[in-house]
């Protein structure tokens, strides 16, 4: 797992039921769309559940379920609360 510091880490690293903060995104095709759907700095998020195959994963972020893929949660950076 790469950490920035002991408490960023990739959401994709996030383990179920571990809340976090939203710290930033690196560049991707679907950085815009997951803004708009509430993926944004400052917001609280936490893993709700990881498919049996381990991809998606379906997060709870403002106040409602969203399912990505890991692929696209490994470019979404949080700080562990």
């Amino acid at each position: 797992m790469k950490l920035i510091d002991e408490h960023v880490v990739r959401l994709s690293h996030l383990p179920v039921g571990k809340k976090a903060v939203i710290k930033s995104h690196e560049e991707s095709e679907f950085r815009l769309t997951l803004m708009e759907m509430g993926c944004i700095e400052g917001e609280p998020v936490w893993v709700e559940v990881i498919a049996p195959m381990g991809d998606p994963m379906a997060l709870h972020i403002a106040g409602y379920y969203l399912s990505i893929r890991k692929a696209e949660a490994d470019k979404i950076w949080v700080t562990i609360q």
